[in-house]
C-alpha cells in the first residue's frame, strides 16, 4: 500500500560535487524523474559527502514501485538489474559505474535478521527504519539535504546513535549491533552514546543468531578500521567479543600481553611504522593478531566465521607458521623461508610476529626496530626461483609415471632447497637418477 508523502522541508545544502556531475548519474536521475516523481540520494553518499570523505557509493531512493524504476530505466536505454526486488531495490549500470536505486520502504515485520517491507511515498517513514541518524539523511540532485533525526549534529559531533530506541533497532535486526561497531571505529568520537552502548550489552547474545557471512564482514570491517583495538577493547568491555570470538575474549597471558595489544601493534606496524610500499593493512593478519590461538584455534574461527578455503589456510599459517620468524635467520634460512611461505605470507609472519614482541616487550634494545625492517626488506628483494624437474623429466629418465615420480622428485626438491638452491637443471637431473637407481 502507497502512503501519502507528507512534506519535509531541507535542513542544510551540499557543496558541489563530482559523483553528482557525473553523466551516468544525471542520466540515472533524468530517468527516474520523467514522470514527475522524486528521488534523492541516501545514505552513506550524503553522509560521506557532509564528512569530507570519499564517496564510494552512489544510492538513490524513489517513491515509485521498482516494477516502474525498472520500466523508467529501461526507457532511457539503462540496464536495470533486479538484485533485491522484493525488498523494492533495483540497480542501473551505466558503464562501469552501478547505483542502487530503492523504493522508499516501512518494515511491516521483522525477526531479528530480515524483514517484510510495504512500499511507501513517505520520505520521513522510510528514514525512520534506518540504523543510525547519519545514515538517514537523504539529498535532493539540487544539493538539499534533509535531515529529520539531526544526523548533520552526530556526525559534526562524532556520536554514532540509532534512530529511535537502540533495542528496537537491533531487536529488528541483530547485525545492527555489529554496525554500531563498526559505525563508531570509522565516525565516531568518545564518549559513545550511553543508549546505544547500553543496548549492546543487553543484547550481545543476539550475535550469535547471526550467520558467519555476515559477522565476517562486519567484523573485518573493524579489524580494518584506523584504531581497532580500541573499538576491539569496548565491544569485549560491553560483553560483545566474547560472541564473536571467545578465542581473544580471555585478557592478559602469563607475560601480560592479550590479543588485543597485538592487533594494537599489528595496526601500528603497518599504518605508521612500517614504510614498505608493498604493505598494506589486511584484515585476516588482523584477525590472527587478535586471536592469539593456535592451529585447531584458527580452524574453529575459520568455521564459525565460514571462510573461504584460501582464507582458512592464511589464517591457519598466521596462527601455526611452520617457521619461527625472527630477525636472527641467517640469510639461508630466510631463503628457505622466502621459496617456503611465498615472500606476502612471510611479510605477515613477520609482522605478527613482531607485533607480538612488541606487545610483550616494555621496551625494544636500539637496532631491533631496523632487524625486524630489515626482514620485511628481504621479502620484497627476494626473486622467486622454480624448482628446475618436472614429473615430465623424472618419466623422459625411465621411472613409470605413479606416486613414485612424485616422491623422488620430493626428495630432489627437498636436497635442492637444503643446498640453497644452487643446483642446476642438470645437477637435478643427476641426483633424480642416483634416487631412482637405489
Amino acid at each position: 500500500m502507497m502512503n501519502k508523502t507528507k512534506p519535509v522541508e531541507p535542513t542544510g545544502k551540499l557543496s558541489p560535487q563530482p559523483w553528482m556531475a557525473f553523466p551516468e548519474t544525471k542520466a540515472v536521475i533524468a530517468a527516474l524523474t520523467r514522470d514527475g516523481a522524486e528521488a534523492r540520494f541516501v545514505g552513506g553518499c550524503v553522509r560521506d559527502a557532509l564528512s569530507h570523505r570519499p564517496v564510494k557509493d552512489i544510492d538513490i531512493a524513489t517513491h515509485d514501485p521498482p516494477e516502474k524504476t525498472i520500466a523508467l530505466l529501461e526507457a532511457a536505454g539503462i540496464r536495470a538489474i533486479p538484485t533485491g526486488i522484493e525488498h523494492g531495490t533495483v540497480t542501473a549500470v551505466i558503464g562501469a559505474r552501478h547505483f542502487e536505486i530503492t523504493t522508499l520502504r516501512i518494515d511491516v515485520e521483522t525477526d531479528g535478521r530480515r524483514a517484510r517491507v510495504s512500499f511507501t511515498d513517505d520520505w520521513a517513514a522510510d528514514a525512520a527504519r534506518r540504523d543510525f541518524t547519519i545514515n538517514a539523511l537523504s539529498a535532493a540532485p539540487n544539493g538539499d539535504v534533509y535531515d529529520p533525526f539531526n544526523g548533520i549534529a552526530d556526525l559534526a559531533q562524532g556520536q554514532i546513535r540509532f534512530v529511535g530506541r537502540a533495542e528496537d533497532r537491533i531487536r529488528e535486526d541483530a547485525l545492527r549491533l555489529l554496525r554500531f561497531f563498526r559505525f563508531y571505529a570509522t565516525y565516531g568520537r568518545p564518549p559513545g552514546d550511553p543508549e546505544a552502548m547500553a543496548a549492546c550489552r543487553k543484547l550481545a547474545a543476539l550475535v550469535d543468531t547471526l550467520s558467519g557471512e555476515r559477522v565476517r564482514a562486519e567484523m573485518f570491517r573493524i579489524l580494518l578500521a584506523p584504531d581497532p583495538a580500541t573499538i576491539v577493547s569496548l565491544m569485549r568491555g560491553l560483553g560483545v567479543l566474547k560472541h564473536v570470538l571467545p578465542e581473544a575474549n580471555e585478557g592478559r597471558d602469563d607475560k601480560g600481553a592479550d590479543g588485543i595489544g597485538r592487533l594494537r601493534a599489528v595496526a601500528w606496524l603497518t599504518t605508521r611504522a612500517v614504510k614498505v610500499d608493498s604493505f598494506a593493512p589486511d584484515a585476516l593478519r588482523r584477525l590472527a593478531a587478535l586471536a592469539d590461538t593456535d592451529r585447531t584455534g584458527a580452524l574453529r574461527i575459520a568455521d564459525r566465521l565460514r571462510l573461504s578455503n584460501a582464507e582458512r589456510d592464511h589464517l591457519v599459517l598466521l596462527a601455526d607458521p611452520p617457521v619461527a620468524i625472527k630477525p636472527e635467520m641467517d640469510t639461508r634460512a630466510r631463503r628457505r623461508a622466502f621459496h617456503g611461505l611465498g615472500a606476502e605470507m612471510f611479510r605477515s609472519l613477520t609482522i605478527v610476529a613482531w607485533a607480538d614482541e612488541v606487545s610483550h616487550a616494555s621496551f625494544e634494545p636500539h637496532g631491533r626496530n631496523q632487524a625486524w625492517l630489515d626482514l620485511l626488506k628481504a621479502a620484497d628483494d627476494w626473486q622467486p626461483v622454480e624448482f628446475p624437474l618436472k614429473g615430465r623429466d623424472a618419466i623422459a629418465i625411465g621411472i613409470p609415471s605413479g606416486e613414485r615420480v612424485g616422491a623422488l622428485l620430493a626428495e630432489v626438491e627437498t636436497w635442492w632447497i637444503e643446498g640453497d638452491f644452487r643446483a642446476g637443471r642438470e645437477e637435478c637431473l643427476a641426483r633424480l637418477r642416483e634416487l631412482a637407481a637405489t
